[in-house]
């Protein structure tokens, strides 16, 4: 039986827009140590080379490369967009030409300095919905990933905090899913793209709640279901 089915990541490359930031690299190093096959893009090349030379040191044997955005978005099967808001819409009109008939998961979380502990959704709706608009309707948006604290991925720690995955197909949401899984994170399906809304805004809340009570790395924690439903 054949083993390249929706949601299973063995035969996957992916590649991670915007790499060298503290999201993207975080990712990219829990994706390289779990054993997938990674490329991570860079508006510089040759930073994308020099974070890809990094992981291969620390995990020898891992499949790594770095390359350009547009190259890294050529080059994979799923593409992680892993950019500042100001940076998103420049980002994906420069890779708009290699999404055509895959997985693009956006992880933007609308921030306008100086108010970022306020919630402040484009008039798009969301960035998800913005990257939608810009990828076109032959690209499968998922957005995940908002509510992590980067910083946390660059450890081997466990981590407290759960992802909520939203798209309008769930094949698609299903393959993010498990990619989050690797990274050592819990996540579930939380619906269509529209509520990605709800996901962004509450990146603004935990900023606010940082500052409030003095967290670093405060995260979302999902009760009630059972860790493995499916």
């Amino acid at each position: 039986m054949s083993t390249d089915r929706p949601g299973d990541n063995s035969r996957q490359v992916i590649s991670i827009v915007g790499g060298t930031g503290a999201l993207g690299g975080g990712l990219a190093r829990r994706w390289a140590k779990a054993g997938l096959a990674i490329i991570i893009g860079s508006r510089v090349a040759e930073k994308a080379v020099t974070a890809a030379a990094a992981l291969r040191a620390e995990f020898p044997g891992a499949d790594v490369q770095g390359m350009g955005n547009l190259a890294a978005a050529q080059g994979g099967s799923v593409v992680v967009l892993t950019v500042p808001f100001a940076h998103q819409r420049a980002t994906l009109e420069e890779i708009q030409p290699a999404l055509a008939g895959k997985i693009l998961v956006d992880t933007t979380v609308p921030l306008v300095p100086p108010k970022v502990a306020r919630v402040q959704l484009p008039k798009e709706g969301s960035a998800a919905m913005l990257a939608q608009q810009l990828a076109g309707d032959g690209v499968a948006v998922v957005a995940a990933f908002h509510n992590v604290a980067a910083d946390s991925l660059h450890t081997d720690e466990e981590l407290d905090c759960d992802v909520l995955v939203v798209g309008n197909k769930a094949e698609a949401r299903e393959v993010v899913v498990r990619l989050a899984r690797s990274a050592g994170l819990r996540a579930w399906h939380a619906g269509s793209l529209e509520n990605a809304a709800a996901a962004e805004a509450l990146t603004s809340v935990l900023i606010f709640m940082n500052k409030r009570y003095g967290g670093v790395h405060t995260g979302l924690r999902i009760t009630g279901i059972p860790d493995d439903a499916v």
